[in-house]
């Protein structure tokens, strides 16, 4: 069986976070791990409080996951702090990581702040640069590029800077409005749009979460970067489309649902 790693925070509704990335490893058939790094009390409404783990904790449980069962490939997500971003990048530079999918979670879909300011720049200059792919969301992008993203012609200046910036490609998310839930990627000569129909659901708490730990399955099983976020668009797509929330379930899909909002 393939492996995945999940480094995130832990969502206690169980919509987002490591929650939501090992039930779409479970889908998968990806033997997934976690290594949290956050405990957050939040639900679908927002974010209303974060404990971080230490540093040296997540140094240990990284440690402990490479020395034994070592990942396919790696998701990142909620990382708040610039020591545990420094650690993290030391730790997985260290035991030569592979295929790195970075959820640059700054802002939640609720809208919450999740990174701290002043733990940017060092997401940007010792974790990003370790990524096969990175996949942020139109906020995201405008926080990383300094630009201000209105149409199509802007998530791909966007996407070409940020790449050439990182030496990755770039996964522009075109879910906010921007431009219906087209997503672009960006990186080493190539440009390719992937073409999605926005649902009509209130059920989108996790969706980040979801679509990344879905191609850091995808990169896991040796499926080729585009085709994997062909099959996690797909995916993501497939649960939204059903709604296990409202009743609307499809069998295998059931069990990888997204935070149920119950405010109608």
């Amino acid at each position: 069986m393939r492996t995945a790693l999940s480094i995130a925070g832990s969502d206690c509704s169980g919509g987002a976070g490591i929650q939501a990335d090992l039930k779409t490893f479970a889908a998968h058939h990806v033997y997934g791990m976690s290594a949290i790094t956050a405990l957050t009390a939040q639900n679908t409404l927002g974010v209303q409080a974060i404990h971080e783990a230490p540093p040296v904790f997540v140094a240990q449980e990284l440690d402990s996951i490479f020395d034994d069962i070592r990942p396919d490939a790696v998701k990142i997500g909620m990382v708040s702090s610039a020591a545990l971003i420094a650690t993290i990048a030391e730790r997985l530079r260290f035991h030569k990581a592979m295929n790195i999918v970075l959820d640059p979670v700054m802002v939640s879909t609720s809208g919450s702040r999740l990174l701290a300011a002043d733990a940017q720049k060092v997401l940007e200059d010792e974790l990003m640069p370790l990524a096969l792919l990175i996949t942020p969301n139109i906020p995201e992008a405008e926080a990383l590029t300094g630009m201000k993203i209105r149409n199509a012609d802007e998530m791909v200046q966007a996407g070409r800077l940020l790449s050439r910036r990182f030496n990755a490609d770039i996964l522009v998310k075109g879910g906010h409005a921007v431009n219906d839930a087209n997503d672009l990627l960006v990186g080493h000569e190539r440009e390719i749009w992937f073409e999605g129909k926005r649902i009509n659901t209130k059920n989108t708490h996790g969706t980040g979460c979801t679509l990344s730990s879905a191609i850091a399955a995808n990169l896991a099983l040796g499926v080729e970067l585009p085709k994997a976020i062909s099959n996690a668009k797909e995916y993501l797509s497939e649960v939204l489309r059903h709604d296990p929330c409202l009743g609307h379930g499809n069998g295998p899909l059931d069990h990888a649902a997204l935070g149920c909002s119950r405010q109608f």
